[in-house]
């Protein structure tokens, strides 16, 4: 488990981080005041740290209503992220052979805090079929790949609260209602989720190991839940597995 405690004089960076996180698609734009209080500091605190990612093209404010939203030089570490990622670059070939032989759309998604991020996709051959994008978080709770990775992970549940959100009615909202649905995911090696994300969606994950066997992300299949019913999810999760198996370095 990882060391909670911040490294002696990164408090600065630290905070700066705790900044850039606070911005999500829903509030792309926040105010000074809006900033502060979010990242519980005080606006000169806040001020000054602002100023700082600013100079670095982190940030950006809008002179019309003095609002800060994300900058271009976050962008351009974001594209040398994924352009550096050896796990992406390692996994995109079979995203592509999954996606054309299954006909949904696969994703290459990985753990951050407690929710899971698309590192890569490819669309399948339907003209209906599910649309993320590359950079895209979702909860871990509520998506087949976050119940793979908490399945298989030594310390994945201690990332759940006790009280989870509702995305729909089908959404596993108590941590303990887990347990059972975890031992089911490790007992047949993947996992599923059926209306739990999203009404009309079902997706099916499995993991995938560093050559030492620690999870490194996952593997997943999405689509409408018309066209993945129980048959075809099974039929999923059983290539996933063999997909994954042919990704461990020891293959």
């Amino acid at each position: 488990m990882r060391d909670p405690r911040p490294p002696q004089g990164a408090q600065s960076a630290l905070r700066a981080i705790r900044l850039l996180k606070l911005f999500t698609p829903e509030r792309a734009e926040m105010t000074l005041a809006e900033l502060s209080a979010a990242a519980e500091l005080n606006k000169t605190t806040t001020h000054r740290l602002l100023q700082a990612l600013q100079s670095e093209s982190l940030i950006e404010r809008n002179a019309a209503n003095s609002a800060y939203s994300l900058g271009p030089g976050l962008m351009a570490l974001g594209v040398q992220a994924l352009a550096s990622s050896d796990l992406r670059r390692r996994v995109r070939p079979l995203l592509r052979a999954l996606a054309r032989d299954i006909g949904e759309t696969a994703t290459l998604e990985v753990p951050v805090e407690n929710s899971m991020l698309i590192l890569d996709e490819v669309a399948g051959g339907h003209v209906i079929s599910a649309a993320g994008n590359i950079g895209t978080r979702w909860p871990l709770h509520a998506t087949s790949t976050g119940k793979a990775w908490l399945a298989f992970d030594n310390d994945g549940l201690a990332r759940l609260s006790d009280s989870l959100p509702p995305l729909t009615r089908r959404t596993l909202t108590r941590k303990a209602a887990f347990q059972p649905e975890l031992t089911r995911i490790r007992r047949c090696g993947y996992a599923v989720t059926v209306d739990e994300l999203e009404d009309g969606f079902t997706a099916i994950a499995t993991v995938i190991r560093s050559g030492l066997g620690e999870v490194q992300g996952a593997l997943s299949i999405g689509g409408p839940t018309q066209r993945l019913g129980p048959a075809r999810r099974a039929e999923i999760g059983a290539s996933l597995c063999k997909a994954a198996i042919r990704l461990s370095p020891e293959y």
